[in-house]
């Protein structure tokens, strides 16, 4: 077809090439930042994929080399743990005693006295909030933002006269100190 020799015939295709990209430069000169951060980070994440399958066959063909540990140091099943103490030292030891007349003490019915725990016949309900010694902590925070400063007041003065629970005692006093900041 053409009787131009095929190296001018490949010039003349490049000068039209490079003008034609030069045509296309303003276009091309604003994505190239976005890109170039693109294809650093498909190399990155391509080399993160190949040292990590290079780890994963290491690791095949030195878990062949070491021993087996029967138990490791690091496990703990409940055979090895220790037995708890019984509620009453002994009551096992009763046969008159089953696990209905064995008496459970929660810390939400332990009155602290002086600092020591000490045993109450009867606990009443604050007026504030009926009910409040057998709540959790969940079921407290729940019902704090419904209460004035004066009921959290009067529901932090029943728990440090009665089970004096430090979770409880540090939400009541922080509610309080919230209260009395708005």
């Amino acid at each position: 077809m053409s009787s131009l020799p095929f190296p001018v015939r490949v010039a003349a295709g490049l000068v039209v090439t490079a003008v034609e990209e030069a045509r296309d430069l303003p276009r091309t000169v604003a994505g190239l930042p976005i890109t170039a951060v693109s294809r650093v980070l498909q190399l990155s994440m391509r080399a993160q994929q190949v040292v990590t399958e290079l780890a994963i066959k290491g690791d095949g063909a030195l878990d062949g080399m070491r021993p087996v540990e029967e138990a490791p140091s690091w496990a703990r099943f409940d055979d090895d743990l220790p037995t708890l103490p019984t509620a009453r030292p002994g009551a096992w030891d009763r046969p008159d005693l089953d696990d209905t007349s064995l008496e459970y003490t929660e810390l939400a019915d332990t009155p602290r006295v002086n600092g020591h725990a000490s045993r109450s016949t009867a606990t009443t309900s604050p007026d504030a909030l009926p009910g409040y010694e057998s709540m959790t902590i969940a079921q407290l925070r729940g019902k704090l933002r419904s209460l004035t400063v004066e009921e959290v007041a009067e529901l932090l003065a029943f728990e440090e006269s009665h089970a004096g629970r430090p979770p409880f005692v540090t939400m009541l006093s922080n509610r309080i100190a919230t209260l009395n900041a708005q």
